[in-house]
């Protein structure tokens, strides 16, 4: 693959990288900053790139990677207490899916975001991950139950309130 078939994924993934970065950062300076990191460390190492048509699930891998090293030095920098009130105070404008999105296990969140938001097969996600389709479907289903179960915990608390 040379540069500027790269070059064309990338233009036409980078709402899709910003959606999964998001789902796992939450905070959109960090998003920006590892969708930005994703990009030019692939760019760097294209010639490793070993299926062309692979290469969006390739860039989505190291974008995956790249933000949970940012996750690794914010835990070392900032105190989770702070983290936390800073992520809340971010999601106000965000809507009531979007929210108890955030309330899920990363593992599960990124799994949803991967399948229903992005359009990646069961295949694709296992590949992602690196984990097994099973795996995948498992975390879809117990993913999906648990949104539910916090959906309507949040409803029935707005109908009582």
């Amino acid at each position: 693959m040379n540069k500027n078939e790269f070059a064309k994924i990338v233009l036409e993934s980078t709402d899709s990288l910003y959606h999964i970065s998001k789902s796992i950062l939450q905070n959109d300076a960090d998003c920006e900053d590892a969708v930005q990191e994703a990009i030019a460390t692939a760019f760097a190492k294209l010639h490793t790139l070993k299926q062309e048509q692979y290469a969006k699930t390739w860039l989505t891998r190291i974008l995956i990677n790249e933000c949970y090293n940012i996750l690794r030095k914010q835990k070392k920098l900032v105190p989770m207490s702070d983290y936390e009130t800073e992520a809340e105070y971010e999601t106000d404008d965000y809507s009531e899916l979007y929210k108890a999105l955030l309330r899920l296990k990363k593992e599960y969140r990124l799994t949803i975001v991967l399948y229903y938001l992005e359009g990646y097969s069961v295949k694709e996600i296992a590949r992602i991950m690196r984990t097994g389709e099973g795996t995948v479907k498992s975390r879809m289903s117990r993913g999906r139950k648990l949104l539910k179960s916090i959906l309507e915990e949040e409803n029935a608390y707005e109908i009582i309130s």
